[in-house]
């Protein structure tokens, strides 16, 4: 997909926002956190260069892998002894674009040669550029790519025209014919009048880059030692600077997985602590309420104490079975329940002592046992009973007195 030729920033924004909305299978393989970002750079980049057009297309890794991603296509202006010169290059955002660095390739026309070698230009066309290994999201960005390109390839152009081969290229000028070199002259004179200009805006041609120009004299390169000197003291710093650029980063993401530790410990501490925080507080409230039901039980005692403090001035003997009642039939029935299961439980006991020293018969033990079993399981039930209908009573109680302890 392409973006409209001679569109404005409009139908740009139109197209990146489509295509950068996709949802499914056709939807582009960036992040959704920086597809705003990413559709920022595209416009930056085509409001300043008009000559790069944002497109999608199929990208296939080394592995083999087909991926249908961004790009920018187009040509990039390079300043070239006092001309601006095109060249074709292809800019493609990757799928870990912007937090990496895009992959710059030139894209030389049928006419254009990659030039060999080339400090930054392999001859498949891949370009390797400071800017790129050092590359850092989120301040890094396409036009700032852009002009870091056009200042390197002005320094050294990296594509030239095909030409005809000269079958003697290093024939000096002056050994020729005088028609040769009247020949020679004009084509000069031709090169010289056509050299190529700053295409128009939302133009798309690719001139002949400044290597071309018709010349058929060889150019010959003489460098002097103190420029050789001074662009291997250059070469040297700029590798030094990439090397502790390098380390740095290392050191920086060595510091932030640090910090991201850190940050998930301090968050278990935090879940912790909340949860013992809810625990503390259930705990508050469960002794809150045993508090109620032991100033309930306190205030019971003291009546009872009151009611029955003036009853044992005046005895001198008396019954201590009868020194406490019952209160209700509930209370009573479960005395008597009680007492006669702990009595069932000393005459087993002492009908077994009898059995093993002989003094009563086998099957009469077992006789008498099974009949003293049978009566206390029913003395048992009946307390279990009674216990239930006391606790409905009690917690009754403790509900109409509730009222009168929150005021």
């Amino acid at each position: 997909m392409v973006a409209p030729s001679g569109a404005n920033e409009q139908q740009t924004l139109q197209f990146l926002s489509s295509v950068l909305s996709q949802r499914g299978p056709s939807a582009l393989p960036y992040a959704e956190d920086t597809k705003w970002l990413i559709r920022q750079h595209l416009l930056s980049l085509t409001s300043a260069y008009p000559s790069l057009e944002p497109k999608t297309a199929t990208f296939t890794h080394n592995d083999g892998r087909s991926v249908n991603l961004l790009q920018a296509d187009g040509t990039v202006p390079m300043p070239f002894q006092r001309v601006t010169y095109n060249i074709p290059v292809i800019i493609w955002l990757m799928e870990s674009y912007p937090r990496h660095p895009p992959i710059v390739y030139v894209n030389p026309t049928r006419d254009m040669v990659i030039k060999r070698p080339h400090n930054h230009v392999t001859p498949s066309g891949l370009v390797s550029l400071p800017y790129l290994h050092n590359w850092i999201y989120p301040s890094s960005n396409l036009v700032d790519l852009v002009r870091n390109l056009s200042s390197v390839f002005s320094a050294d152009p990296p594509v030239f025209s095909r030409r005809p081969s000269n079958p003697n290229p290093n024939q000096p000028l002056n050994s020729l014919s005088h028609h040769q070199q009247q020949q020679q002259q004009q084509l000069l004179n031709y090169a010289a009048a056509h050299r190529p200009a700053i295409p128009p805006p939302g133009a798309r041609p690719y001139p002949p880059s400044p290597y071309g120009g018709g010349r058929v004299q060889p150019q010959t390169h003489t460098d002097d030692a103190a420029e050789v000197y001074k662009r291997n003291a250059v070469n040297k710093i700029v590798e030094t600077v990439h090397g502790d650029v390098g380390v740095m980063r290392k050191a920086r993401e060595a510091e932030m997985e640090g910090m991201f530790s850190a940050q998930g410990v301090l968050r278990r501490r935090e879940e912790e602590i909340i949860k013992g925080l809810k625990e503390m507080r259930d705990e508050i409230e469960g002794l809150e309420q045993q508090l109620q039901v032991v100033l309930m039980n306190t205030d019971v005692l003291e009546a009872w104490v009151k009611e029955n403090e003036g009853k044992s001035k005046n005895l001198v003997d008396f019954d201590v079975d009868s020194a406490f009642e019952c209160g209700d039939s509930l209370s009573r029935q479960l005395l008597e329940c009680t007492a006669a299961d702990l009595a069932i439980e000393d005459v087993v006991y002492s009908l077994d002592k009898a059995v093993q020293d002989g003094a009563v018969p086998f099957d009469q033990y077992l006789r008498n046992v099974r009949l003293l079993s049978r009566e206390q399981f029913f003395h048992r039930a009946t307390a279990a009973k009674v216990r239930a209908a006391q606790m409905q009573a009690q917690v009754a109680s403790m509900a109409a007195r509730a009222p009168h302890y929150v005021t």
